[in-house]
């Protein structure tokens, strides 16, 4: 075959990246767009020696498991990979990533991986509490916002996206109205000109509270008085707020937040546990599943009250304060120290004395304090970013010998990679349990019981 050759092919398998894959004269294809049980006309794109990547033309026969897109942009944004897949099948589909995963990468047997139901939602849209917008013009000038289209910058407009609030469209048409009455343009990112690279939406599912942050390529934002003006008629409109942003780069925010109105943060809840979030701070993104995936931590760590706990990858202390209720003291660590500032006034508004944060990488001061001042930690819980636990941490947790580890991962395959280090060092696997964060997307969370071998 060669490019642009159409062919047709039925999907037998999903990638870990939700492409669909099917096979031809034993030549594997990844088809976007596809799902399992599709029969297929694709268009070839791209060939290796082995397999290659084709676009999908229509769907000839579709998988009983199909169901129609509910967001017209569907297809052409980055955003979900999973939107044409029934939610059921979705589920089956992060569960079966997890297992494969712990199989693979972990190399770990039928019997060792004991996993419990997959925990889905009742209602899988508009979960998301915060929105991160691009700003950007189209081909006549026009500026838009939206998402990125996969792999790619180049803006798919959508100010209405059904896993955010629906609040989010009249925010983004109140800021555009002020860029376009002012003048205000957005960023190009080829020139490194104009203004307004994004808008961070974040808002409290149980305070009701709004936060806008307006990223910006420049020190300041000219006639700022006129978009607070319009954004407090919304209301719940709680902090406004610019971030400086001057660099080349695809990081998003930047370091140096700017305070137009309000405190500089909202609040929001997780069960009973109050928490400040500001713009640069890390909160999970779904508020609804978040207490579940907790709840689930906090299950698997079985504290009776007695237990010295270190959650590492604390962020703004959202896990600790949650262990605390129930640990004898909580020690928390991470690296972002605006994020430690935040868990310490956590703790202090909700009155929990039996946390301790520290600033630092989790892989520096744990073996600091568990080498010079002899702490010890009868549970640890790990929170890692994707790219999962440092190795030091993860030598470190050995050596201090906890009773048990509940490990809370964001990537099965990373998670994976570190369990198997973890068993081999004298640990053994008790429950896995995924939790879906993310309906829509490929991403799911897991958070996994480790026990200490006697």
């Amino acid at each position: 075959m060669n490019k642009n050759d159409l062919f047709t092919v039925l999907i037998e398998d999903m990638s870990d990246t939700g492409e669909g894959i099917g096979k031809v004269d034993g030549y594997i294809w990844f088809i976007k767009d596809a799902i399992i049980g599709d029969e297929v006309e694709a268009k070839v794109m791209k060939m290796k020696k082995s397999y290659g990547f084709a676009r999908l033309i229509r769907v000839i026969k579709p998988s009983p498991d199909r169901v129609e897109a509910k967001c017209p942009v569907a297809r052409q944004c980055g955003g979900c990979q999973l939107q044409a897949m029934s939610y059921e099948a979705q589920l089956k589909f992060k569960e079966k990533k997890i297992y494969n995963n712990l199989r693979r990468i972990g190399k770990f047997t039928d019997d060792q991986i004991h996993m419990l139901p997959i925990i889905g939602m009742e209602n899988p849209w508009r979960y998301r509490n915060k929105a991160q917008f691009p700003f950007g013009t189209n081909k006549d000038g026009v500026t838009i916002t939206g998402f990125y289209a996969g792999r790619t910058h180049s803006i798919i407009e959508n100010e209405d996206c059904l896993l955010g609030v629906e609040g989010n469209k009249e925010i983004l048409g109140r800021i555009k109205g002020f860029m376009n009455a002012y003048g205000v343009k957005p960023y190009d990112e080829e020139s490194h000109t104009g203004l307004v690279r994004h808008a961070l939406i974040r808002v409290g599912f149980k305070t009701g509270e709004i936060m806008v942050c307006l990223v910006i390529n420049g020190k300041k934002l000219p006639y700022g008085e006129y978009l607070v003006e319009s954004l407090r008629e919304i209301p719940g409109m709680t902090s406004i707020s610019y971030s400086i942003n001057q660099e080349k780069t695809n990081v998003i925010m930047g370091k140096e937040v700017v305070s137009l109105f309000g405190p500089g943060y909202i609040t929001d809840y997780i069960g009973n546990v109050k928490y400040r979030i500001s713009p640069l701070s890390f909160y999970q993104v779904n508020p609804v599943q978040t207490e579940k995936l907790y709840g689930t931590a906090l299950e698997f760590a079985g504290l009776t009250g007695d237990e010295v706990v270190w959650d590492l990858y604390c962020g703004i202390g959202t896990i600790s304060l949650f262990l605390a209720q129930k640990a004898k003291k909580v020690y928390g660590v991470e690296i972002v120290p605006q994020a430690i500032e935040d868990a310490r006034e956590n703790a202090r508004i909700n009155g929990i004395e039996n946390v301790e944060f520290f600033v630092g990488k989790a892989e520096e001061v744990l073996p600091e304090q568990f080498e010079k001042n002899k702490v010890h930690a009868d549970v640890i819980v790990v929170d890692p970013p994707r790219k999962g636990c440092d190795q030091v941490c993860l030598e470190t947790i050995v050596k201090m010998r906890p009773e048990k580890v509940v490990y809370v991962s964001c990537d099965s395959a990373t998670l994976a990679r570190d369990l198997r280090y973890l068993v081999d060092w004298g640990y053994e696997l008790g429950e896995v349990r995924g939790c879906d964060l993310f309906p829509g997307s490929v991403h799911c969370e897991v958070c996994v019981e480790i026990r200490r071998l006697k």
